[in-house]
Formats: C-alpha cells, structure tokens, sequence
C-alpha cells in the first residue's frame, strides 16, 4: 500500500521534457512538498514526500527507486506516470507559481485513486 502511495507521489512532478519546454519550465525547478491522498482504494490514506526537481525533471526525495515518465509544460500541466514492479500511477494536474494540485490513478496489483497538492519549498 505504501509503494503506491509513493508511486503516486514521485509520478507527480516526474518529467522528461522536450528540450525547448526546458527553459520555459525551470521555473519549477527546486524542492516540493507533495501530499498524496487516497479517494478510492485499499491504499494508504495519505502521505507527504518531498520531490526534487532540478532542470525540469523530477526525482523523488527519498530512498525509493521508481521510473518516471513525464511531462511538465510550460504552462505547469502535469501528466506524469511513474512504475516500481507491476504497479503503475498515473498523474494529472497542473503547477502554478509555488503550488500545484490534480488526481492520480494506480493499475497493477492494486487499483486506488485520488488526487495531490504540492507546494514549493525552495
């Protein structure tokens, strides 16, 4: 239940961006605080990571590895997916300034749903 809540939050910010979105959204570059919470589903109810984004893409804070596939565009719409195993999350939403909501969705082993808010903290 865990990865999955951890899934979710690493796939939040996760980028990998086309080189000319690259200047437009290091405005997003630095470090945020992600808070993950369950809707529907047997996972975890909530949880809050810390996310590292540095030349427009993402990597999680922690010790977890995860492998994530994603986009920021230049106007901050996330659309993200991150994977560990057989467990999937897949992200939406949008960065605006320093904060940035949306939903998330799991597949694999087992299937949750929710949505997220970040802040940025430096």
């Amino acid at each position: 239940m865990r990865a999955l809540s951890c899934l979710a939050a690493a796939a939040i910010l996760g980028s990998l961006l086309a080189p000319p979105a690259l200047a437009q959204t290091r405005r997003f570059d630095g470090t945020w605080s992600v808070e993950v919470v369950t809707e529907q589903g047997a996972c975890d109810r909530a949880y809050r990571y810390r996310v590292i984004v540095e030349n427009g893409r993402a990597r999680y804070g922690g010790p977890e590895n995860f492998d994530i596939r994603g986009q920021v565009q230049s106007n901050g719409t996330v659309s993200a997916s991150i994977s560990r195993g057989q467990d999937r999350a897949n992200v939406r939403g949008r960065l605006s300034g320093n904060f940035g909501s949306g939903t998330w969705s799991t597949s694999g082993g087992r299937v949750c749903s929710g949505n997220w808010n970040a802040e940025k903290r430096g």
